[in-house]
């Protein structure tokens, strides 16, 4: 069974909404969509999972403090402040933090309004 398949369970994660677009009036075709940013904190031993993919939902992220680790494809890479990632239809992932820190994330993506 591969790393991705073997991911834990979402804990020690604490996301905040900072703010939403609307992007039906701004973009022709993008109507019931919307950008939206959040903060996401993930405490020392915390996990951002299950595996999950960003089919419909493309984003990116960038690491504001501490340490994160990105498991895809069999890879764990790990990002430091100042770094990030894009997170395409490609991707499918969860995220850790090995580090004695909490790791804090600005993630920016498009997503299906509810």
């Amino acid at each position: 069974m591969s790393n991705e398949q073997m991911a834990p369970e979402t804990k020690g994660v604490a996301v905040q909404l900072l703010a939403t677009i609307d992007l039906g009036p701004e973009i022709e075709g993008m109507a019931g969509r919307q950008l939206r940013m959040r903060m996401v904190t993930i405490e020392p031993g915390g996990v951002f999972g299950p595996v999950h993919n960003h089919i419909d939902r493309p984003g990116i992220v960038y690491i504001l403090q501490g340490t994160i680790t990105d498991h895809r494809n069999g890879t764990a890479t790990d990002y430091g402040p100042g770094v990030g990632w894009p997170e395409d239809r490609n991707t499918t992932h969860w995220l850790e933090n090995r580090g004695t820190v909490a790791a804090c994330e600005i993630s920016v993506d498009i997503v299906r309004q509810t």
